[in-house]
């Protein structure tokens, strides 16, 4: 029975700001090594066929359910790797795990084979990746049998940031590598006294928000537990459409869906209705413990422990310099930071903002985001440089009536055909070559060659070439705001007109 890498990509990675935005969250981000979260999620299973030949497990290409508005990113990153997905499955909204899962397991089950499918986040961190796989081969026998499993992280710590798992009595299985267990019950985040005992008790683990089960198994259960959820991911699955690689949902049904998690849609009623003995005809819910360096990063102060630190326990990144400083992460992504007699601190500088905070109050990074929200901040949402599905464009400098852009053209690749209300466009190549429609004529422009784009214009820029296109762009006008766009034709389907946020 082959296996279906699900993979959810829909978190937003708010505590992790200013690194991480709204539209380029924490796993489209290389935090933990040269490869970004979601292709080290994607990567984590290679090997399992060769480490576990007598399991004989086919693995699947993954299935990736994401925000509409990250479906580029998505597709550009499993290219890099030279990987492919089974499916961009695409959210019009967020609904939480439990719709995206049933997503997930309606396209995967269109095939003849009912596949075991393994859900994992696209923002985890573990270092063991072959004890990893190991723990998957289990999984995936006992899934096989018709089992729901999760995998319940070993704790180090009586952390107060975690759900637990409760484990049961031990599986008498001679044909697994490590142990497994009845899975007795999930209990919510317990303050600091109550995970001192759980730690000490033997008997407790993290949730860890890693789940393995049948594609058939799951709509059975969600449709069991949480039938207003099925029936609305149904309609909307129904009514789904093709978009190039994507798979686009009717936005308007797939908004009536409510909004739940896996574990309280799913895996918490299952697991105690199968304890009290009132579903027999439920598949047993299993957890496997789970050592393996596993981190969620779900803060400045965990990427600062999973991440290499030097003698005095500091963290560097980019162009950093410590003196009589001790366990500090020192992020420079721009300029260089330096700390000079301070511990335990967080800094971290990107082009447009800084972070400075204690390890303690890592959590309360929230706040930021949160003002910034509020005020319709562009912080929140965008880094200075700014990522689109032909390339990136970063703004160098602006003031009343002007902006002046950096553009970079990946080869092969154009913006829309589009015009300008309110502004004109002057642009001057740097670096490639340019093809330049404006109004009825097309051109090429070459390095220090420029043009002229008035108001009111229908214009198209292109890389015809073999190499990134970089040129210089000079707005001016009344009105330069990223909206100000009509779109006559765009290859990669985006709306005619920029939606204005309000």
């Amino acid at each position: 029975m082959p296996l279906q890498p699900v993979i959810l990509s829909g978190g937003s990675g708010t505590r992790l700001w200013p690194l991480s935005r709204e539209a380029y969250p924490k796993q489209f981000l290389p935090l933990t090594s040269q490869h970004t979260m979601l292709q080290e999620t994607v990567g984590r299973l290679d090997g399992l066929a060769e480490e576990h030949p007598r399991q004989a497990i086919a693995v699947r290409d993954p299935l990736v359910v994401c925000n509409d508005a990250h479906r580029f990113l998505v597709a550009e990153q499993l290219r890099l790797m030279g990987r492919r997905a089974a499916a961009i499955v695409l959210e019009p909204k967020g609904r939480n795990t439990a719709p995206a899962l049933t997503l997930a397991a309606l396209v995967a089950g269109q095939s003849d084979e009912d596949p075991v499918m393994l859900v994992m986040p696209a923002d985890h961190n573990i270092r063991d990746e072959p004890g990893f796989r190991s723990a998957v081969a289990d999984a995936h026998a006992l899934a096989r049998d018709g089992a729901v499993v999760t995998f319940g992280i070993v704790p180090s710590a009586p952390e107060t940031g975690y759900g637990y798992i409760r484990q049961g009595a031990a599986l008498d299985r001679t044909d697994l590598i490590g142990p497994a267990y009845a899975l007795d019950g999930f209990v919510e985040k317990p303050d600091t006294e109550t995970a001192q005992g759980y730690l000490a008790s033997g008997e407790y683990l993290w949730n860890s928000g890693l789940f393995v089960l049948r594609a058939s198994v799951w709509l059975t259960l969600i449709e069991r537990f949480r039938p207003d959820i099925a029936q609305a991911v149904t309609r909307a699955f129904e009514s789904a459409a093709s978009d190039g690689d994507f798979l686009r949902l009717d936005a308007e049904l797939f908004a009536a869906c409510p909004s739940d998690s896996i574990d309280y849609a799913v895996m918490e009623p299952l697991a105690r209705t199968v304890r009290d003995r009132e579903g027999g005809d439920l598949p047993p819910a299993i957890v496997i413990p789970l050592n393996v360096g596993w981190s969620d990063v779900g803060a400045w102060s965990a990427l600062w422990a999973v991440r290499e630190q030097d003698a005095s326990g500091n963290v560097l990144d980019g162009d950093a310099f410590v003196h009589n400083a001790h366990d500090n992460l020192l992020v420079a992504k721009h300029r260089m930071v330096a700390a000079i007699g301070v511990d335990n601190l967080i800094v971290v500088e990107t082009p447009d903002a800084v972070l400075i905070a204690t390890k303690e109050a890592a959590q309360d990074v929230k706040a930021v985001t949160q003002f910034l929200q509020r005020q319709q901040r562009e912080e929140y949402i965008h880094h200075q440089r700014v990522h689109r599905p032909w390339g990136a464009y970063e703004s160098i400098d602006q003031g009343s009536r002007y902006q002046v852009k950096r553009l970079t053209v990946k080869p092969g690749e154009s913006l829309s055909l589009q015009m300008h209300h309110h502004r004109a466009e002057h642009w001057i190549v740097v670096s490639g070559t340019a093809r330049v429609t404006c109004d009825d004529k097309t051109f090429l422009l070459t390095e220090n060659q420029s043009t002229y784009i008035p108001v009111g214009v229908t214009h198209r820029l292109e890389n015809p070439g073999l190499i990134p296109l970089e040129l210089i762009e000079v707005q001016s006008g009344s009105y330069l705001g990223e909206d100000d766009i009509v779109r006559f034709e765009d290859r990669y389907n985006r709306d005619p007109v920029e939606p204005r946020r309000d």
